[in-house]
């Protein structure tokens, strides 16, 4: 889901001839770091001048995107819960059936029976919305992880070309793509950027390791149905759903499976994660309020590194 690369700034100026390399190839983890020295060529007073004004627009440009997401995630993460309680609630409803008192309705023939078939497709409705949701939020991190890989802008094409251009991926990997270090807009270099895209982005991660918990519970209630389609921790939910959170860092290839959820700052120890298909009314409600807490991102800080970045661009990010 890499965005393509996009030319950030073009300019007419004739330069000293530099002989750029090859292209070193980007990493996969979202936890980004950067070990190349600052390019010659960026520490050019001329260049240089021209490299802030690109870097300050793909920098607004990048950070417009993860206001965006944040925005994305909120709206699947209620759709989510929403689908959510509904299933819970029609799954109780079904479970109950037997022992409801219908009053003047326990009269109509196989009453109970029909209402429990209704109850039952409607949790398979309900299973189907939930699923989707979950596939929205995972395409919602995947975006913010590929989007905090494209903070930096790099020198695109020889630098004695008449046409100096930029791009978000490097073209030469003696160009770290940070301007030697130099502040973009006010304070803060390329690498403050990135480091606090990495810490919202991480509580997102977290977030979305523990929400894909709460979905498989969630899928594999079942009432009086053979556990003959038991679902595991280590089962793909969707298609292309390892690859997905392989991007995310939420799958491990020494095991074959995702990484057991966990909170942040605390190590998981969780061996395997297994499903209990018939939960009772208190455990689904204590997973729908853990839904709703949200408890591995913290929105005031969310917020609070949002305007952060918005005062040093001198933009809106709400």
């Amino acid at each position: 889901m890499a965005d393509q690369p996009e030319n950030l700034a073009m300019e007419s100026l004739s330069l000293d001839p530099q002989n750029p390399s090859p292209s070193s190839s980007s990493s996969s983890s979202s936890t980004i770091s950067y070990l190349k020295p600052p390019s010659p060529s960026v520490q050019n007073p001329s260049l240089t001048r021209l490299w802030r004004p690109a870097a300050q627009r793909n920098l607004r440009n990048q950070w417009s995107k993860l206001a965006s997401c944040r925005k994305q995630w909120v709206s699947s993460s209620s759709s989510g819960r929403s689908h959510a309680t509904s299933l819970v609630n029609a799954y109780l409803s079904q479970r109950y059936m037997p022992s409801m008192e219908l009053g003047v309705l326990s009269d109509m023939p196989d009453i109970r029976k029909k209402a429990s078939r209704k109850l039952f497709k409607q949790q398979e409705i309900c299973r189907s919305k939930l699923l989707s949701s979950y596939k929205d939020m995972v395409a919602t991190v995947t975006q913010m992880v590929n989007t905090s890989r494209s903070m930096r802008s790099f020198l695109k094409g020889p630098s004695n070309s008449a046409l100096v251009q930029f791009s978000s991926f490097s073209g030469d990997q003696n160009d770290a793509g940070d301007g030697g270090g130099i502040p973009v807009f006010a304070f803060w270099s390329i690498s403050s950027h990135e480091k606090l895209a990495e810490e919202l982005i991480q509580m997102f991660i977290l977030e979305l390791n523990l929400k894909r918990l709460l979905v498989l519970e969630f899928l594999s209630i079942r009432c009086n149905v053979p556990q003959v389609n038991e679902l595991h921790w280590s089962d793909q939910l969707y298609p292309e759903e390892f690859d997905h959170l392989s991007t995310c860092n939420l799958f491990s290839e020494e095991t074959g499976e995702p990484v057991p959820p966990k909170l942040m700052d605390l190590k998981s120890d969780t061996p395997a994660v297994s499903c209990n298909n018939q939960p009772s009314q208190e455990i689904l409600q204590v997973y729908l309020t853990t839904w709703l807490a949200e408890v591995n991102i913290e929105s005031l800080r969310v917020d609070e590194i949002f305007a952060e970045i918005g005062a040093e661009m001198h933009v809106s990010l709400t």
